[in-house]
């Protein structure tokens, strides 16, 4: 029998500062829940709206797998390795902050909002070199199914990839739609989350932007209760 725990939209910690206004899946910055830290390998998963021409100013990292997914406008990013991008809804941008990093994220519009998810996954080794990675996918691949996003390594996959044996999808589902998701290595748990409308996973209705994680089972049930949108996160549920 799978194990499962739901956290719904309105559970989630909030923050709105104005210029940001955030809500966090898991404990994060001034929100802490002690029930509500990680599941498995994924610590983070924010969703975080900007308002116009304001941002996150250059901060650090280290030792963390971090994913950004844009949902709506449009993103400039620079960091210490030399990288400058916008990034836009259909690209998806992975780091490996590893030794250390630093980072800005503004939005790059003077007169529209932005809208992205900010995900933290604990990487698989310790102080590796700094990496980046973005690439722009075809949405019209999810359409129906689930297409991958972030993967462990290339060998030719789509999306970028982290150091940890995860795996993202991304789902664009017609009502009606049912869908297995098979979990690719014993041991892993997967956490989905409802970007827009209502999925049914293993006979629970989630709404936008509920969250539920899946675990001690080799497949996962899908059934969109209405046109939806989807996000499947494979993680190890060990850490050790």
């Amino acid at each position: 029998m799978a194990k499962t725990i739901i956290h719904k939209a309105d559970s989630r910690g909030h923050a709105d500062h104005g210029w940001l206004n955030t809500y966090h899946t898991f404990s994060f910055s001034n929100y802490h829940d002690p029930e509500r830290v990680h599941f498995g390998a994924l610590r983070v998963l924010n969703d975080d709206t900007v308002a116009p021409g304001r941002g996150f100013g250059r901060h650090p990292h280290d030792n963390m797998e971090i994913v950004s997914i844009p949902l709506e406008g449009d993103l400039e990013h620079a960091d210490s390795m030399g990288n400058k991008a916008v990034i836009r809804k259909g690209d998806i941008q992975a780091m490996s902050a590893g030794t250390g990093i630093m980072h800005s994220e503004y939005n790059a519009s003077k007169d529209n909002p932005v809208k992205f998810l900010q995900i933290w996954v604990f990487p698989s080794r310790q102080n590796i070199t700094p990496q980046y990675s973005q690439v722009t996918l075809n949405s019209s691949d999810r359409k129906n199914t689930l297409q991958q996003i972030v993967s462990p390594r290339a060998n030719g996959a789509t999306g970028v990839t982290i150091q940890q044996d995860a795996w993202f999808h991304l789902g664009d589902l017609d009502k009606g739609i049912q869908l297995t998701y098979g979990i690719k290595n014993k041991g892993d748990g997967a956490y989905l989350f409802v970007l827009r409308g209502s999925v049914n996973v293993e006979g629970q209705l989630l709404n936008s932007r509920d969250g539920m994680g899946v675990w001690d089972t080799d497949q996962i049930s899908i059934t969109a209760d209405s046109d939806a949108e989807l996000l499947v996160i494979e993680v190890p549920m060990n850490l050790d």
